[in-house]
């Protein structure tokens, strides 16, 4: 009885150190292994980075000429930020990484080559386009910018003046139409063009003020006229690089190709003119 316990305490033993060996052993080979894998992914090369902040109302044009520019540039990453102008403004200012910046206005490009943010040696004026009165696409309330001061239209979509440049069109058209006043006090502000458009869209506004090029995306809403000559300054986007970008030799590129001729057949395509 006593060998017999001796016995199955030596077997018990020896099948311990065995399953203690064999778990040893697996944990050596998922270290090797994981080390094997971050080996191979240490040799992947990286892509030189390009970051782009555009107008919001650029988007579709440039998400395609990004998409071109890649196919024919694999080592290189185009990043886009959209947004309105003014809040891609205030972005750079506070630092935020940026090598372009596309306005939709002077006013925002302006601002920060004054601050000394912009190579302004590499400014230029890239694209014109044309501020629109649209109602959705069912309506007929609306038939001229003047009807917006009327009882019958009730909410008016316009970018935020104070950030936004299709708003700052739209207050400058309507303060030059003598109605300014009387549709400030309806104005549904947006905080960018495209979420002007968005309203238009789904009726839950009258009207709205938007670029020709983001009214041409949407079957939803129709247009009503263009602005009145004479009614705002020109509709311009400058673009130039920033004091990073000026050191970035991918974004000096595509900034190259922005302004060259098979850019201009896509700008064109969308609904945009280019500034001479």
């Amino acid at each position: 009885m006593k060998m017999k316990k001796w016995t199955a305490g030596i077997l018990v033993a020896v099948l311990s150190v065995s399953m203690l060996a064999g778990c040893g052993s697996s944990s050596s080979g998922t270290a090797t292994d994981a080390g094997s894998a971050g080996s191979a992914d240490s040799t992947v090369s990286q892509k030189r980075e390009v970051i782009v902040y555009a107008a919001k109302s650029m988007t579709d044009c440039l998400d395609e000429l990004i998409a071109d520019y890649e196919e024919d540039n694999s080592d290189v990453e185009i990043t886009a930020n959209y947004a309105g102008s003014g809040d891609l403004q205030s972005q750079i200012e506070n630092g935020a990484p940026c090598d372009i910046f596309l306005s939709a206005a002077q006013k925002q490009m302006d601002a920060l080559c004054d601050e000394d943010l912009m190579a302004e040696d590499t400014r230029s004026d890239l694209l014109t386009n044309e501020a629109v009165l649209v109602v959705p696409k069912d309506s007929d309330t609306v038939a001229s910018f003047e009807d917006l001061a009327s009882d019958s239209v009730k909410k008016v979509a316009i970018g935020n003046p104070n950030s936004v440049p299709v708003g700052q069109y739209a207050q400058e058209i309507l303060t030059t139409l003598g109605i300014w006043d009387a549709v400030n006090a309806k104005a549904v502000l947006g905080s960018d063009v495209r979420q002007v458009l968005a309203w238009c869209e789904t009726g839950e506004v009258d009207a709205g003020i938007v670029y020709a090029t983001d009214a041409a995306v949407t079957d939803s809403v129709k247009v009503v006229c263009a602005a009145p000559e004479d009614s705002c300054a020109p509709v311009i986007y400058p673009i130039a690089l920033t004091r990073d970008g000026a050191e970035n030799e991918d974004a000096q590129s595509f900034l190259e190709f922005l302004q060259g001729d098979d850019a201009a057949e896509v700008f064109e395509e969308y609904g945009f003119g280019i500034a001479e």
